[in-house]
């Protein structure tokens, strides 16, 4: 049962968050009409801080603050892949957004899908585009809701039966009158509030759990001892020789594939510029520090001796923060981690409501729909997405959630080719890139599948284990690039270009020093 304190601390930090979201509209207010990139992208008006905290609190979901220690918690070192994939996400994001960015600007798109349709005059590549970002999302925002319910679940906040179902609808009925109104300028106030309670609260956390458990190096040994090694050389702490293809490939493809996903673009798109997105990739280190932080607590809750329940492992630091925490600073620890949910969810249903209104309804419902009435619909989907996630959390079982996010990331990864690889060039072939999206669809899936839902796969020709969705991506890949050179010399016609990229990527000479420029 919550103590009294916790819950008074809880609800006071949500009853903040709430508060900042009714005050989105004095985030740039705007005098223009209701338009789509008003609604959805905060009129491409958010500056460097702003950029920051949104697109930090983005990529950093509820649910990572929970499944990362989680899985440190049961295995160990695999779980730390997601430290090297945010840090690899940097300079993908230093190039790839400020690139798309500027594109976007100079022809008013607002999707992926919509580059991918100006890029390659192809509306089907840009409708399977918009639908695999689509499918790819749902999962993922059904699981800020598990993140939430796992926190308040081991905090006690979360009352059993109907009652617990009820606080679940009022955290998130709260969120989706706010993103109805105001859009995408509700998560991004409410960004603000998540960054300054997840560093400060984490921050407490890790110096009370060094002190009570005597330092770093005890917190490494006792948790060694509890994951059956003698010492921290000769335990799971560490990666074996076998484990690290399957480490390298998950944080490479999982970085990739984190930059295609419609919310990431969606809270990239709303910057003011490129520069200013060129400044938050750089600075965005400071959110990898805090999930290495959280992965660290994992650690913790082993050489602790936190008994999670079996199948449960995401509750392991909330459990931890709960034995060893005062009761109004876990309080704050669990709102933190509720409300880190609250960003992601709302700009993932945002997203998924844009890239439905612009790449499904307009294209191919009511190509005549006025910006009004585009953001009306917006609105309705987004909110639809929302009562979706809910009643999926409500419907099914957990792990069929976590399942099928596994899938939604290999499933983002084959539209790679698409975006990012047509961001320097127009020489694959639609058609082609279409034949590859299906090959990695298939391919990813039945791997996924045939291993019992894992994403990491054993190769046939080999005891070589890999992330199903980097082999998915080099047979799209492969196919993409063959049956570009085969439509070509059979002279199959593409469609226009409008984007005003170069067909290639070229490499041009500084004329006063003779140094290559990209």
């Amino acid at each position: 049962m919550a103590d009294g304190a916790m819950t008074a601390t809880f609800l006071a930090v949500i009853g903040g968050a709430s508060l900042l979201a009714v005050t989105a509209r004095r985030l740039r207010p705007s005098d223009r009409l209701p338009s789509l990139e008003g609604w959805a992208l905060a009129d491409r008006s958010l500056g460097p801080v702003w950029t920051w905290l949104l697109l930090g609190g983005t990529i950093f979901t509820a649910y990572t603050f929970t499944a990362v220690p989680g899985l440190a918690y049961g295995n160990g070192a695999p779980a730390f892949f997601a430290v090297p994939y945010t840090v690899m996400l940097c300079p993908l994001a230093f190039v790839l957004l400020s690139r798309l960015w500027t594109v976007a600007r100079r022809h008013g798109y607002v999707t992926a899908a919509d580059f991918v349709r100006g890029r390659y005059g192809s509306p089907p590549l840009a409708l399977v585009v918009a639908l695999t970002g689509i499918l790819a999302t749902m999962p993922y925002l059904a699981l800020q809701l598990l993140g939430i319910r796992a926190v308040l679940t081991a905090g006690g906040v979360y009352p059993r039966g109907a009652s617990g179902d009820l606080v679940m609808v009022a955290l998130f009925a709260g969120l989706a009158v706010a993103t109805y109104r105001h859009g995408l300028r509700a998560p991004a106030v409410i960004s603000a509030l998540k960054a300054v309670a997840v560093f400060v609260s984490l921050t407490a956390v890790c110096w009370l759990v060094l002190r009570r458990l005597g330092g770093p190096g005890a917190v490494f040994e006792g948790a060694a001892r509890r994951l059956g090694g003698t010492d921290v050389a000769h335990s799971p702490l560490l990666l074996s020789p076998h484990q690290q293809p399957a480490y390298a490939t998950l944080a490479l493809g999982s970085a990739l594939a984190l930059l295609m996903y419609p919310h990431v673009l969606t809270a990239g798109f709303a910057a003011d510029g490129p520069r200013t997105l060129r400044k938050v990739s750089v600075a965005l280190p400071a959110w990898t520090g805090l999930l290495a932080l959280f992965g660290f607590l994992g650690i913790a809750a082993l050489a602790a001796g936190v008994r999670a329940p079996e199948g449960g492992a995401e509750s392991a630091v909330p459990m931890l923060v709960d034995r060893l925490m005062p009761a109004p600073l876990a309080g704050l620890v669990f709102a933190a981690i509720t409300v880190g949910a609250l960003v992601p969810a709302a700009v993932m249903s945002i997203a998924a409501a844009t890239s439905f209104v612009r790449n499904v309804y307009v294209e191919y419902v009511h190509p005549t729909a006025t910006p009004k009435r585009q953001v009306r619909i917006a609105k309705a989907v987004s909110l639809t997405a929302k009562v979706g996630a809910v009643a999926f959390v409500f419907g099914l079982r957990d792990q069929d959630a976590v399942n099928l996010q596994l899938l939604g990331g290999v499933w983002i990864l084959q539209i790679f080719p698409a975006v990012a690889v047509g961001l320097f060039t127009g020489r694959l072939h639609p058609r082609a890139l279409l034949a590859g999206w299906a090959v990695g669809m298939v391919a990813g899936t039945v791997m996924v599948v045939r291993e019992g839902f894992s994403s990491i796969v054993t190769l046939g020709f080999g005891p070589l284990e890999i992330y199903a969705g980097l082999a998915a991506l080099l047979l799209n890949l492969t196919v993409a690039v063959a049956g570009t050179a085969v439509l070509e010399r059979l002279g199959v016609p593409r469609g226009a270009d409008l984007t005003d990229l170069p067909s290639r990527l070229t490499v041009r000479r500084r004329p006063e020093t003779g140094a290559n420029k990209p």
